[in-house]
């Protein structure tokens, strides 16, 4: 082992400059046994660095190679695994663990020991050593006295603070001892007789310093004496320093009072800072000066500048009574007096607050009394905005009293609906009586005995529900809306209640001037409520603060109802206050417009049912006006009151709309016609016309296109089957004649108003009418040549059952004696004679309206000359070679057409 050591030291550690302190050979435990060395090693320059080298033998040749190298102080931990028992494993922590089997255990023990005097030297014992026995974590383990000499000269055979001192020979000493073995000849030969001659050597030389030390006695009794000397010397030093001593300790007991009181003065002043922070601070958060509690106490509220000097007051008060006070300071008696004062101050502002503004909403509310009659007789409503911007210079105010005082807040919200809702409805209520008078075309008398008289008297009731049933409830002078209902069975107005009245009513009977002046006066219906509407919820969302964050519903908000035995509804339970309270800002503001403004619902519905008695044709205006009305309002605020509400009046429009169209339909099935009369074009046939005319006109640029067109379906599709119907039940006209000239009357209607949802009705009209214009022809032709039709019609027969063509000659009934006898029955004059009767007959089945007269004779003129065509074919194929011919020509029948025509 030591050649390995001195040959490791030599190849590996030297050059690298580093000494060998520990070695021992070990393989991994648990594997093939593939031997190594772990060497403990330090640097033999400054900082030292300890580490421990895995050295193998190279397979190659006879020498070591460093195989891995771990720094000392990564290790954590050395496990001898028994501490008791003789065990060669091992385990070394480093990064991770590795478990070594040593050659033997006191190479095991002999390498902890030295990696254990490493620790302590050079790591301050960071190393655990686990299962390690105390005797061998000492300066010399006494198991290592069996090791031998050679194996153990390492760190762990001797002292580590000797192992650290050792320096290799300087060249001076490595001459020195040549020259000594040069001397003795057998130096080299004889090591033993060499080191035996050399302790002899020794032996002499430390007789000679005994002696010469024995000699220089006198000169040792000289220097004990003086040493004497000198401790009686040390003797008087040190009583010195203890009186020094003395001194000093009492000057320290003088210091350290001195530093107690600077402590105590320090803590003093420290005291006195953070006293006068905080009364600082309570002054400048908590003091109010004397303007602003003046102003709170006696500001005007009527004047700009007082307004300005409470809300600089109460921005004050509310921001001293906000103030987060420190721990501590509301047991201060000078605190919770301010705070006394404060809140008397607060209490104090918002009673006058509330009592100024309880007047002015008073005051605003009877005031606009005297300016009704003139703006209603005007079609106009009154603008609040004068009352909206003097309110609002009370924003803040109200925002104030909102965070401080809610109950004055809510009671102040509550009055303003009261006040503004009594007074809204007088206004909505006399403007919609003149927007009804006005449409029911009332005489200027009538407007101005409507200024005069009073509002609630109960014939002005009776004759209202009177004209309007249980459609709703309409208030003021409608005595000419009564005239108007007794004379509207002779009157135009009467004509149009109902579309598709069949008796002496129709839709083209009314005046186009008295629609349009109807459409003008709904749209300013209109028009007037709308910037009413959102002028008055965006001063409610300013003046009431109502428009950021969500808060607790005030009670206004709540509607009042009743029970059904007239008592007062039972308080909200708990759990729907709470989810009341949850409600946003703008369900609040909806619901205060609802209360104010609960009038416009009830009084547009019953103007849009008045509207509609005055005249069906009145809900299309309706309905294509209030969609784009509520079309706007919803690109405004979707949940704004004004689209709510119109939302809400819509559907009753839309529903009036169906209820006429529905109407419409039901008169059409209802139909009777004369059996004395021809029919002609029928009455509901031309009422669709003029309602599509006038609807195209109408919804030209509407929102709510969508709505027609579905009821333009039911109606032509009730058309359609109400045609084929009467056709059906028609005794004077036929039934061809009825169904051509209806359906081309609708074809031609469609084609020129070009609607492009009935393009497929508008293809089958014309398909019907094609069809029963061609029956009508074919049908009405088998009359003049009747005879003739009937010979030619068994000629086919006969063919058709099998008989060759030129055979049906020889057939007795079809002999060519037979054919001439029938077509000497029909010379030229009896022809011109028949198709004569024939016109007239056919000019009296047709009606004048529609002009087809002309185009069904050059259809019969057409099938004529087919007619007269295959008669000749028939002759010329079945009779070949008999010369037979017709007694007039295709151009004879072109002359009788047109002589017929031209006489007529």
């Amino acid at each position: 082992m030591t050649a390995i050591k001195h040959a490791l030291q030599r190849d590996i550690f030297t050059p690298n400059d580093e000494r060998l302190l520990g070695i021992v050979n070990v393989c991994k435990a648990g594997k093939k046994k593939k031997n190594c060395f772990l060497c403990a090693t330090v640097s033999t320059e400054r900082p030292v660095q300890v580490k421990v080298v895995k050295v193998k033998k190279s397979d190659k040749g006879d020498f070591y190679k460093r195989q891995q190298t771990w720094e000392l102080r990564d290790l954590t931990e050395v496990d001898a695994k028994d501490a008791s028992k003789e065990n060669p494993e091992f385990d070394l922590h480093f990064e991770k663990v590795y478990r070594w089997l040593a050659s033997s255990t006191a190479e095991k023990n002999s390498f902890i020991s030295c990696i254990w005097k490493l620790n302590q030297r050079y790591l301050r014992k960071k190393v655990e050593f686990v299962n390690v026995s105390s005797q061998l974590l000492e300066e010399l383990p006494k198991a290592e006295e069996s090791v031998p000499s050679g194996e153990s000269q390492s760190v762990a055979g001797g002292d580590e603070d000797a192992l650290d001192d050792y320096q290799e020979l300087s060249t001076r000493e490595e001459q020195d001892i040549e020259g000594m073995m040069e001397m003795c000849e057998y130096a080299i030969s004889n090591a033993e007789a060499f080191a035996e001659q050399l302790s002899r050597e020794l032996q002499v030389l430390d007789g000679a310093n005994i002696q010469s030390i024995m000699a220089s006695e006198k000169q040792v009794n000289i220097l004990m004496q003086l040493l004497d000397e000198a401790l009686g010397e040390v003797d008087t030093i040190e009583g010195k320093l203890s009186s020094y001593e003395e001194m000093l300790q009492s000057v320290k007991e003088q210091m350290d009072q001195i530093s107690q009181s600077n402590r105590l003065i320090q803590i003093s002043n420290t005291n006195n800072v953070k006293l006068l922070d905080e009364i600082q601070f309570l002054v400048n958060y908590m003091d109010l000066s004397k303007g602003h509690v003046r102003a709170l106490q006696e500001g005007d509220l009527t004047s700009p500048k007082g307004i300005e000097a409470c809300i600089n007051a109460s921005e004050a008060l509310l921001q001293c009574m906000n103030v987060a006070l420190r721990p501590g300071h509301d047991k201060l008696m000078a605190v919770t007096q301010q705070q006394l004062l404060f809140a008397e101050l607060r209490d104090t502002f918002a009673r006058r607050l509330t009592n100024h503004l309880n007047n002015v909403f008073v005051h605003q509310g009877h005031d606009q009394s005297s300016t009704l009659v003139q703006h209603t007789a005007e079609m106009s409503l009154p603008k609040h905005s004068p009352l909206h911007r003097d309110l609002l210079r009370y924003a803040k105010l109200m925002e104030w009293l909102k965070n401080t005082h809610r109950e004055k807040y809510e009671g102040l919200s509550r009055t303003y609906v009261d006040y503004m809702s009594r007074l809204y409805e007088r206004e909505i209520k006399d403007f919609f009586e003149v927007a009804k008078i006005k449409m029911a075309g009332t005489t200027k008398e009538a407007k101005g005995k409507f200024a005069t008289l009073p509002r609630k008297e109960s014939a002005l009731k009776q004759e209202t529900e009177s004209l309007h049933g249980s459609s709703g409830k309409l208030t003021g002078s409608t005595s000419s809306l009564n005239k108007l209902t007794v004379q509207g069975s002779n009157s135009r107005r009467s004509q149009s209640s109902s579309l598709l009245d069949m008796g002496n009513m129709s839709a083209s009977d009314l005046d186009v001037a008295d629609r349009t002046k109807f459409d003008k006066i709904f749209e300013q219906v209109l028009s007037e409520l709308e910037p009413l509407c959102l002028a008055e919820q965006d001063f409610i969302s300013k003046f009431f603060k109502l428009q950021q964050h969500p808060t607790v519903t005030p009670p206004l908000a709540q509607p009042e109802t009743e029970e059904a035995d007239g008592s007062m509804p039972s308080r909200m339970p708990p759990q729907a206050e709470h989810r009341h309270s949850m409600s946003s800002e703008k369900d609040i503001v909806r619901l205060m417009m609802n209360k104010i403004f609960q009038s416009i619902e009830t009084e547009l519905n019953s103007l849009i049912a008045l509207g509609d008695k005055i005249d069906s044709f009145n809900s299309l205006y309706m309905l294509v006006k209030m969609s784009h009305h509520v079309w706007t309002a919803e690109n405004v605020d979707p949940a704004s009151y004004l689209s709510t509400t119109l939302g809400n009046v819509l559907v009753t429009v839309k529903r009036n709309f169906d209820k006429c169209i529905s109407g419409q339909i039901r008169q059409m099935e209802e139909v009777k016609i004369s059996k004395k009369s021809k029919v002609g074009i029928l009455l509901f046939v031309t009422a669709f016309e003029e309602f599509a005319e006038l609807a195209e006109t109408i919804f030209r640029n509407a929102e709510r296109r969508g709505d027609l067109d579905k009821a333009y379906v039911k109606l032509i599709r009730a058309v359609f089957v109400n045609v084929e119907k009467v056709a059906n039940e028609s005794q004077k006209t036929p039934r061809d004649v009825v169904m051509m000239e209806n359906f081309h009357h609708i074809f031609s209607t469609l084609s020129r108003l070009k609607i492009s949802c009935l393009e497929a009705e508008r293809r089958e009209a014309k398909h019907k009418y094609t069809d029963h214009l061609q029956s009508y022809v074919i049908n009405s032709l088998g009359q003049p040549l009747e005879k003739l039709n009937h010979f030619f019609e068994g000629v086919e027969a006969r063919v058709a059952q099998g008989v060759r063509e030129e055979e049906v000659s020889y057939q007795l009934a079809f002999n060519k004696q037979e054919l001439r006898k029938v077509i000497k029955e029909y010379p030229g004059k009896e022809v011109k004679k028949g198709l004569d009767n024939l016109y007239k007959k056919v000019d009296k089945h047709l009606c004048e309206e529609e002009s087809l007269l002309q185009v069904v004779w050059h259809s019969m003129q057409d099938e004529f000359i087919r007619q007269y065509k295959h008669f000749e074919d028939l002759i010329g194929r079945c009779y070949p070679g008999s010369g037979i011919t017709m007694d007039f020509t295709i151009q004879d029948m072109l002359e009788y057409f047109s002589s017929i025509a031209q006489s007529h």
